[in-house]
């Protein structure tokens, strides 16, 4: 297990242990930062296209019409 991958164990085994009011806050403040909310935002969004077909980067930007 990595170093991040021991720190994830960690903050999940602690989050979980909370009563749900004190979770409810622990969310609440996660997504009032910006920044933190921008980055749940792209995780959640990768994690559900995880299991996409995937296509060679210069066919995505074919049909996004974006010239590279």
């Amino acid at each position: 297990m990595s170093a991040a991958e021991a720190t994830a164990e960690v903050f999940v085994t602690a989050f979980k242990s909370l009563k749900p009011r004190e979770r409810e806050a622990v969310l609440t403040r996660m997504l009032a930062d910006e920044e933190l909310s921008a980055d749940l935002a792209d995780t959640f969004t990768l994690e559900s296209r995880r299991h996409q077909p995937r296509q060679p980067f210069r066919q995505a930007l074919k049909e996004l019409s974006i010239k590279a």
